[in-house]
């Protein structure tokens, strides 16, 4: 674990002149303050809709306080989720009599009219009663008489959306969803979690959404905390719609990262520059990734919606110089016209290009060892041996279907996970495109236990049985057999 850890926190430490620039920066000179502990509780896989409808129990189990800070906003199905849970939580708290429980609800974008016309500052623009309904389709202000709601957003032209996803219940619990409340039916991920974790995603909210200190919370009665399974497992609900729920009472505490991604205006475009001469902002999430990639021994597996950032193919290709093992799966047409207006190119033809300097990397390890004798090939052969590379695209099962004909079966991949030697996870908002690694806010978070890394795999794995396409595979083509 500490190889992967003190190189990253000696980079950011590095960083610290830049990086305390940024908003929020609270941890610029102080990158350890980042390493923390969490309990995990599940993980969820599915449709966005179905994620959501999932967490409905754990929502409305808030007893005083919720946070929920998404990128999108839209009229969708886990906006009615989401609603319902609002009006059960009014209800509880007129029903308790006592104090109202305070609601924030945050996002960047609902639309490409809401975009332009934004608020341009990091202190956002604040939503009042009469707007809930008519523009953000929220119940009325007399249907939540039990809450204390405050709904905000922000957005920087000309690219720099807050893209983080994340939940805080009662400060907590959180959920680090990969889902936007949105009509997509995409395949996404939710990690729940507690712990000492929590108090990162309570730093950061403050620091960048509210900018003032919180408002103490009474004191949680323990009848008042949420009860596990009492047998954990794999639930599997069909259309790639899996829980799994973790034994809390033997489990340790997990070592984690939190790895905040702040916005930036400049998109640092430039055309006619080599990737490898691309440096992106060093912000925790960039270099911990960096990091990984670098320090990784064995394999990598990455699932990502795009892939358009020249440092992370560039990383991609250095691990498989090494002998590490890299397994892709994205998507062949997700967001294109999006990606040609933040990165000028897409996914497909970066993979394309990819496979292009794989095969380069490989016809050129073959023809040193050739031109060494025998003994020194025998000495040598093993390191110098590209790692196998595998690439997929996601296709749904049985094809692509229109919207609101899906049937709960998801369209595209939009789940954002990193796993490294089976040792290290990530999730959270990042993608590997262009976006997320220079304008876009992110909110990764990097968990060090064997056992979830096993099962997030396997669930995720499960989950795309018949739902890709392989697009290379360098075992296959016997380039590494």
């Amino acid at each position: 674990m500490s190889h992967f850890i003190d190189p990253f926190l000696d980079d950011v430490q590095s960083a610290s002149e830049i990086n305390g620039q940024d908003d929020p920066r609270y941890y610029a000179n102080d990158p350890k303050s980042l390493v923390s502990q969490s309990k995990v509780h599940s993980f969820i896989n599915g449709t966005g809709s179905a994620v959501y409808k999932s967490l409905v129990p754990l929502l409305e189990s808030t007893n005083h306080e919720l946070i929920l800070v998404t990128c999108f906003w839209a009229r969708s199905d886990t906006l009615e989720s989401l609603k319902d849970v609002l009006l059960k939580l009014s209800d509880k708290a007129v029903r308790r009599g006592t104090e109202k429980i305070r609601v924030q609800l945050c996002f960047s974008s609902s639309s490409l009219f809401q975009k332009l016309f934004h608020k341009q500052t990091t202190l956002g623009q604040e939503y009042p009663p009469s707007d809930w309904a008519k523009k953000l389709d929220l119940p009325e202000k007399s249907e939540l008489g039990g809450l204390e709601l405050s709904v905000k957003s922000i957005f920087i032209l000309p690219f720099s959306v807050m893209h983080p996803k994340y939940v805080i219940i009662d400060r907590q619990t959180v959920v680090l969803p990969s889902c936007n409340i949105s009509w997509e039916e995409w395949f996404e991920g939710a990690l729940v979690f507690s712990g000492p974790i929590v108090s990162q995603f309570t730093k950061f909210h403050t620091e960048f959404w509210t900018r003032q200190s919180p408002l103490p919370l009474p004191a949680t009665s323990p009848s008042e905390v949420v009860a596990q399974p009492s047998e954990p497992g794999l639930s599997n609900l069909s259309h790639a719609h899996t829980i799994t729920h973790f034994p809390l009472s033997s489990s340790p505490s997990i070592p984690t990262i939190f790895l905040p991604s702040p916005h930036r205006r400049n998109p640092q475009f430039r055309p006619f520059a080599s990737a490898s001469n691309i440096t992106p902002p060093p912000t925790p999430l960039n270099t911990f990734f960096l990091a990984l990639l670098a320090k990784a021994t064995s394999r990598v597996t990455i699932q990502t919606p795009n892939v358009t950032s020249p440092p992370v193919l560039s990383a991609i290709l250095s691990a498989l110089a090494r002998g590490i093992d890299v397994h892709i799966r994205t998507s062949a047409r997700l967001m294109i016209l999006e990606q040609l207006v933040t990165a000028g190119t897409t996914t497909s033809r970066c993979v394309k290009t990819l496979i292009k300097r794989y095969k380069r990397l490989v016809h050129s390890s073959q023809a040193s060892s050739l031109s060494t004798n025998d003994e020194e090939a025998a000495i040598a052969i093993s390191p110098s041996r590209p790692g196998r590379l595998r690439i997929e695209f996601f296709e749904p099962l049985d094809g692509a279907k229109k919207r609101g004909q899906e049937g709960g079966e998801p369209q595209q991949s939009h789940l954002k996970m990193t796993c490294v030697d089976g040792e290290v996870v990530v999730l959270g908002s990042g993608n590997l495109d262009r976006a997320s690694w220079f304008t876009s806010q992110e909110l990764g978070v990097a968990f060090f236990d064997k056992n979830l890394v096993e099962s997030i795999e396997r669930s995720v794995g499960e989950a795309m049985n018949g739902r890709t396409r392989t697009v290379f595979d360098s075992e296959e083509s016997g380039m590494t057999s």
